[in-house]
Parts: structure tokens; sequence; C-alpha cells
């Protein structure tokens, strides 16, 4: 199977199903000295575990990270760090039913048109549980911007088409909030929404946005490797998004040059930008603005209520879905983004080092 590496000098590769043994990843490229445990691994894979909230699966897992190799004495050594996580709570029988059908809005058709094979307990590689891996490759990244003074947070800025009012958010609020929403206005909003979507047995989407603070200008690439268009990538990799957008996004259809652009100047002691229509990145490169993206989480697909569809065999049936699944999956997708667009930043920072001979003189003169 192709396609399970992700990045250029810092790499992932993601391994496991979602009923097998364990899921985990290989991060390869990650500088030696990095302090790092499976403690704060964790504290990012405890974000996205099931069971936390009556909005999520009631499946429980404990998703306990171990380190395998990569670090001695607490600090990276410069090898490949690999991590895993064992799945303990599968329950592969719940999947039964739907062994020889499709289910709408999952990947069951395309996997067995591409494979002419698939693992149908839980969804195998296209199983939500991939994502550990992204998140314990992402939470290595983060830790790294962190000793480099580049801070990544990440909420729901909407589900059930309920959104939040940026006068009434606060960063402080966003781990109070079940559905890790920075407004607790419209978290009870959505939380009540939310109620009356799981008694009608149906699902929830929602928006994921993402910011990047303490972001250098000048990383990223100009024609194929932009910084926003592998953030896309990355983030349009994860299983439930449908859409990216960046800055003013989409918005931007409607405006004008003169209301879109960003205009500069000189603050006294830098160039900085007067608004962030961009979302921190021109041209492919950052700008030293704070990084913007958001984004579109579908709605579960796995429902109770019964749907249509056709089984491998080609007739016409009905089926509804089994199992212990989340109502919306929007809030433990967030901490996903997050991680990702760390792996990207962090990725594109690498490779911007060879940008200008000056600085790689600077480095070598030691």
């Amino acid at each position: 199977m192709a396609g399970s590496s992700f990045g250029n000098i810092f790499r992932m590769t993601t391994w496991g199903e979602s009923h097998g043994k364990g899921i985990g990843v290989v991060v390869d490229g990650c500088p030696a000295g990095l302090l790092l445990d499976e403690a704060k691994v964790q504290a990012y894979l405890d974000r996205r575990k099931p069971g936390q909230t009556r909005y999520s699966t009631p499946r429980k897992e404990d998703d306990v990270v171990e380190i395998l190799s990569g670090t001695f004495e607490g600090r990276t050594t410069g090898a490949p760090v690999s991590m895993a996580v064992y799945n303990k709570s599968q329950r592969s029988k719940d999947y039964s039913s739907i062994a020889e059908c499709y289910r709408p809005g999952h990947a069951d058709y395309t996997f067995d048109k591409k494979y002419s094979f698939r693992d149908y307990r839980g969804g195998g590689r296209s199983s939500g549980r991939e994502t550990i891996g992204r998140v314990a490759a992402g939470a290595v990244a983060e830790e790294i911007l962190k000793e480099l003074g580049i801070n990544i947070y990440a909420y729901t800025r909407s589900v059930c088409g309920i959104t939040i009012d940026d006068s009434r958010a606060s960063r402080e609020n966003i781990f109070k909030s079940p559905l890790f929403m920075p407004d607790p206005v419209a978290s009870a909003k959505a939380e009540e929404a939310l109620c009356k979507r799981m008694e009608e047995r149906d699902s929830a989407g929602g928006i994921i946005e993402c910011i990047v603070t303490g972001m250098p200008a000048g990383a990223g690439e100009p024609v194929f490797e932009k910084l926003d268009a592998n953030i896309a990538k990355a983030v349009m990799s994860i299983g439930a998004v449908k859409g990216v957008e960046t800055g003013a996004g989409f918005g931007v259809a409607g405006s004008s040059g003169s209301v879109n652009n960003d205009c500069f100047y000189n603050n006294g002691e830098k160039i900085i930008k007067k608004t962030n229509n961009a979302g921190g990145i021109l041209g492919g490169i950052s700008d030293g603005s704070d990084i913007i993206i958001r984004a579109a989480i579908k709605p579960t697909p796995s429902i109770s209520r019964p749907q249509n569809t056709v089984n491998k065999t080609g007739d016409n049936i009905k089926i509804e879905t089994k199992g212990r699944h989340d109502p919306v999956i929007v809030p433990r997708a967030v901490v996903v983004v997050e991680t990702m667009v760390a792996a990207v930043i962090l990725d594109m920072l690498m490779l911007s080092m060879t940008s200008r001979l000056d600085l790689i003189k600077r480095f070598f003169s030691l």
C-alpha cells in the first residue's frame, strides 16, 4: 500500500489497522537533543481518545503510547522515533453485519474497488484510529516548535451550524468546553443542537480553526512545496476533512483587491501587515503573521438510522450501523488538525534552512 508516509525532512510513516494488534508511527528527521518521553506524547493522544464526554463514542480506549526507539535517557538521539499504541477495546463482531455491504459515507466501496479486499472491522487503514500515529508524530513536531518560540493551537469554530462569536472567545475556554469551543455561549447552544441530532439517531459536522503564532517569515517554497499547499494536503489527508481554507479563505471570492490586500507598514521595529486576510502566507511562503487555517469536518457517517445501500453482489438493501460511534467527530479531530499542521510547519522550516548561502555558511562556521 503506497501513501502511508508524509513529509520531506521531518517525515512520518503511520502503520496499523483499527482492529489489528496496534497503531503506530515511525518519525524520521527528528533532531537529537529534544526532551521527549511518553508523558509528553500521551498528553496529545489523550485529547483525541474516545469516551471522555457524552458527545463521543462510549468506547473506552486508553490509547497508551510506548516509545520503542529513538530516545535515550529522556532525549531524542537523532535516530528514527518509533511509537506504538496497542489496541485493547476492539469488538470486531459489531462489524460482521456490514462485511458484505457498503456503508454510505465510508470508504468501503472505493477500498474494495482499489484492492479487491477490505478489512471491514472498523475500516482498517481507513479508520479514524489511524490518526493516532499522526498525533504522536505531530506531538514531537510541536515540542520542537515550542523550542523555536512557535506555538500552535486549534479549536472547534462551529458545530451543527452554530459558530463561535470571536468577541466572546478566549483560548482559556477551549478545554472547558466538551466540544473544545472557546466561546461558552456557542458551546452550550451547539451541545443542545447536538443532543437533538443524537435523539434523531443522526450526526453532525463542523469547522476546526488552527492558529500558528510566533512563525517567522520565509518558510515555504514558491512553486510545488508551498507552505499553504502542503498544509492543505496534510489536513485534507485526514479522513473526515472535506475542505481547507487559509486566512479569509473562500471569502476572498466576493471581495476586492483594495479590501483583500494586506497593507504593509514599518512599526519601528519590523515590517508587519495591518490585516491578515492572507492567513500568514504569501506566495507559498510565511510572511511572519499568524497562520490561520480552517478545516471543514463532515458529519460522522456511521449513524444508527436506516440507510439505503447495496451489497457486494449489487443488491439494493437497507442497513443500520451498529457499534459504538461518535455523534460528532469534530472535538476529537481538533488535535489531529493541530498536530498535522505542526508537522508541516516544522518540515517547511527545515527545508528553508538551505535557502540562503549566508545562513549555511553561518551554521558551519562553528
